[in-house]
């Protein structure tokens, strides 16, 4: 059954920035322990169609290689997180849970023979979900919500075919396209249902014709009409002469 779209369950509550923030921390932590360590983590990436690249489906997309890297993907992640967590928040964590496993197995299945790393293919994957997902419900704040998502990141599919930009993991961000909508497909958001619309809502209702309405009189108030007369029909008739007998009790 329809569940009726409820505007006031778009409540902003601690977890709407909390969750952004966090990740992004976690993400910065990573980073800044590799650079001032020394480190390079690289060899956690997505090393496509090799039994020691899978890992990297766990971890890539806590590796960065450069502040411009980082800084970037932070922004858009901050933004998309956020949107996420307001406008989807019983689907959020799958969303993102998901979101990072499957475009990773993407990119491991169709990347180059090299190391991938970063947050973006899990951005591709929260542009599409938030995009297609407002369309497929069809309610009209979602639907804006998608609208917004093209204004900010509509630039972003260039990026999903190769040889636009030298450098990039364009089959990271096509596996995180194709996971955003497969998530906007499968995943349920029975919040926002199709709402109930009685029949005085409709703008074709005359309520000259409604039965229920014909029990108001001009004034509002409740007077239905008489009832028609009933006339009490022999439903059983019989030439049998019927001999009734009281036996009385026993002792």
């Amino acid at each position: 059954m329809k569940q009726t779209i409820q505007d006031h369950q778009f409540k902003f509550t601690q977890s709407v920035l909390v969750l952004p923030v966090i990740f992004i921390l976690l993400l910065w932590i990573v980073f800044v322990f590799e650079k001032f360590f020394g480190l390079n983590f690289h060899h956690y990436g997505i090393y496509p169609r090799e039994k020691f690249g899978l890992k990297g489906i766990f971890f890539s997309w806590a590796i960065h290689g450069n502040l411009g890297h980082i800084a970037n993907n932070s922004i858009a992640l901050f933004v998309l997180l956020f949107f996420l967590r307001f406008f989807y928040k019983s689907q959020s964590v799958i969303v993102i849970v998901f979101g990072i496993l499957f475009s990773g197995l993407g990119t491991w299945l169709l990347g180059r023979p090299s190391y991938h790393i970063g947050a973006s293919g899990l951005i591709y994957v929260l542009v599409s979900f938030i995009f297609f997902k407002g369309i497929f419900t069809k309610y009209f704040r979602l639907m804006a919500l998608s609208f917004v998502i093209v204004l900010l990141y509509g630039g972003m599919i260039w990026y999903m075919f190769p040889n636009v930009e030298k450098g990039i993991s364009w089959e990271g961000h096509l596996s995180g396209f194709l996971t955003g909508l497969s998530l906007a497909l499968i995943i349920r958001t029975p919040q926002f249902g199709k709402p109930v619309i009685y029949d005085w809502q409709r703008p074709d209702f005359n309520p000259e014709n409604d039965s229920f309405m014909k029990n108001f009189d001009d004034k509002g108030n409740f007077n239905p009409p008489p009832k028609p007369d009933e006339t009490i029909k022999d439903y059983f008739t019989s030439s049998l002469k019927v001999i009734y007998e009281f036996m009385g009790l026993k002792k």
